[in-house]
């Protein structure tokens, strides 16, 4: 049974023992936690919370702080972050989806909404559950929206915060008003603290553990102890990483042996250049912030050609900056990874918002004809591991390898199991290092005419290795030719070399029914939403399969048609408007056309299980 205690200690708080009744209501606090992981009151297995305010007011430390310490508990979370594209200023909140199981997805609900201001609670309180509860500043007079039924706390957040000597603590008064809803041990959420201030110094953690103390004070003292509503079942305690798909994809870049990176900052790439930053260093690397995106990609497949791994990463505008060297690197056939993190365009176009919609522009946006290779990892896991294969692809095949994720995949924060570092692999395809004499003083011969048309690849000093490397169309040596037979072979040789191109899963596929009713087919972030779709499909007597498509170039058209064919309806789900994955299917899976439907969403936000799953039923009520 759950502890009432403070249901009697609430009058002392009217004659002043306010210190020692404070550690009265925390140790009964405490005891509801271990009541709850006898099994004595479970009763979610999984919940939604959410911060918002004005941009630079504390919503991502916030944020960081509280996922954090769920995090050491062992549970699964799924983050959203919403943030406008300045500095300071705007509205943005943080949305973390707590659960004991795996999730890949945000929710459509919400159970808690901490509230900084009243335009947070205008725009988000619709999302909440009839028994959801609002944690709001006390300062700016909250106000409940007409139609919401939620329960409201005005808490004295910037007052108690004001108290303890700062207004700037208030993120961490808020915090734990939040964290004692749920009846989780404050413990653990104070040492999440410890860790985030402890460079400040003991006085400074002191004063944030304080501010927790004194939200979970408030509200233990006004909700009558932890909601009934808001327990948790006890998470697996199981130890898990928690980091955003930018990280991860730094994370395999060093694990693949990448030791030099050129970019430019750009929303949503940042952090992955960041994490280089800080990391490569350390390993004998280095990391240069170039001028431009044009400057970034030419250093790369410069370093490349030298025989260092290397990498660029930007978002679409950078992209289209990169065209001209990435066709450079395709006709040199020098190998370099490049990743691409969607957003919002075109132009500026929303800079820190979802989209889908470079599809086009990294198949198709160089001049001439190259092969290159584009993956489109959807987790975690899949964004380290493809980061990895990205680097042996490039050089077994001396080609461009694009690694494309969207904003939610790079910057949604999540949990997923330890990586394992002895599935990783290097491989450097045809690289040389000792070349035969030639008595005849001929050039290497580069861009030799092969069998399977990868030509061996030196780096500069391999003795016997010297040859020419041009941009213009060029012989076997790589001297300059225009001859139209040489031509003809270069260009055969350059596109046939991706012919017999080995990805690993180029399609993930979850396909229970052979005819199923739908066939779900998405790419990047929408999987785990789709899945939680089909769940929702699977209740109303609807079956249905996923496909996520990973390789997007070359198009895996062959491992696709089958699942097509026995579908009765195919169902494309795609951030943008003009249906670039839909129509990339139509192109190379012959008779495909007639079945699909697309559903698109390209207003800036994620999909919701909800808008697939409704999309999905209209269907086949209206088609059966």
């Amino acid at each position: 049974m759950a502890c009432r205690l403070t249901y009697f200690l609430l009058p002392c708080f009217q004659i002043g023992v306010i210190d020692f009744v404070q550690s009265i209501l925390l140790a009964a606090y405490e005891v509801r936690y271990v009541d709850n992981q006898k099994g004595m009151e479970i009763v979610k297995s999984q919940l939604s919370w959410k911060i918002g305010g004005q941009q630079g007011e504390g919503v991502e430390s916030t944020d960081r702080i509280f996922s954090t310490a769920l995090n050491r508990l062992g549970y699964y979370l799924y983050g959203y972050r919403h943030f406008s594209s300045r500095i300071k200023g705007g509205h943005t909140n943080n949305k973390i989806r707590i659960s004991t199981k795996p999730i890949r997805a945000i929710s459509d609900d919400l159970d808690i909404l901490v509230a900084f201001d009243q335009e947070t609670i205008d725009l988000n309180a619709k999302e909440l559950t009839d028994k959801g509860v609002i944690v709001a500043d006390e300062k700016f007079s909250p106000v409940v929206p007409d139609g919401v039924k939620a329960r409201l706390f005005a808490v004295p957040i910037t007052a108690i915060a004001e108290e303890l000597g700062t207004s700037l603590m208030k993120n961490m008064v808020a915090s734990g008003a939040s964290w004692a809803l749920l009846g989780l041990p404050l413990d653990v959420f104070k040492k999440a603290v410890q860790e985030e201030f402890g460079r400040k110094g003991a006085a400074v953690v002191d004063k944030n553990i304080q501010a927790v103390e004194r939200g979970a004070q408030f509200i233990l003292e006004h909700a009558g102890g932890p909601l009934d509503e808001f327990l948790l079942e006890p998470a697996d305690g199981k130890q898990k990483l928690f980091m955003i798909g930018n990280d991860a994809i730094a994370l395999g870049a060093v694990a693949a042996g990448c030791r030099f990176m050129s970019a430019y900052p750009i929303t949503p790439a940042s952090e992955i250049m960041e994490y280089m930053t800080k990391t490569l260093p350390k390993l004998g690397g280095a990391v240069i912030q170039t001028e431009d995106e044009i400057a970034a990609i030419t250093m790369a497949i410069g370093a490349n050609f030298g025989g260092a791994r290397t990498m660029t990463a930007s978002a679409g505008p950078g992209l289209s900056l990169m065209m001209e060297a990435i066709g450079l690197a395709g006709m040199t056939e020098t190998p370099v990874v490049i990743v691409d993190t969607q957003r919002g365009g075109p132009s500026t176009g929303l800079p820190t918002k979802q989209e889908q919609s470079d599809i086009n522009a990294m198949i198709y946006g160089t001049h001439g004809e190259i092969p290159k290779i584009v993956l489109s990892p959807s987790t975690l896991e899949e964004c380290f591991y493809d980061t990895i294969e990205a680097f042996n692809l490039a050089e077994q095949y001396q080609c461009p390898v694009i690694v494309v994720t969207d904003l939610q995949l790079s910057l949604g924060k999540q949990s997923a199991i330890p990586f394992d570092y002895n599935k990783i692999v290097i491989n450097r395809g045809k690289l040389v290092t000792e070349v035969p004499d030639r008595e005849d003083g001929s050039l290497f011969k580069r861009y030799a005419l092969n069998e399977d048309c990868i030509s061996p690849r030196v780096i500069p000093g391999v003795k016997n290795g010297i040859h020419h490397v041009t941009g213009v169309e060029h012989g076997e040596d790589g001297r300059p030719s225009e001859s139209p037979l040489n031509r003809k072979k270069m260009m055969d040789k350059r596109l046939g070399k991706l012919s017999n191109l080995q990805v690993t899963n180029p399609i993930l596929v979850d396909a229970p029914h052979e005819t199923p009713d739908v066939l779900l087919i998405g790419m990047g972030s929408t999987g785990g939403t789709i899945d939680e779709a089909r769940a929702r499909l699977q209740n109303e007597g609807i079956t249905s399969n996923h496909v996520t498509v990973r390789l997007l170039h070359p198009f895996p058209a062959e491992e696709l048609r089958p699942y097509i064919e026995k579908a009765k309806r195919v169902v494309v789900v795609e951030n943008n408007a003009t249906a670039q994955l839909a129509n990339l299917i139509k192109l190379n899976v012959q008779g495909s056309a007639e079945k699909i439907h697309s559903h698109l969403k390209y207003n800036g936000n994620p999909f919701l299980p909800s808008e697939i799953y409704s999309e999905c039923k209209e269907m086949f009520v209206w088609q059966r």
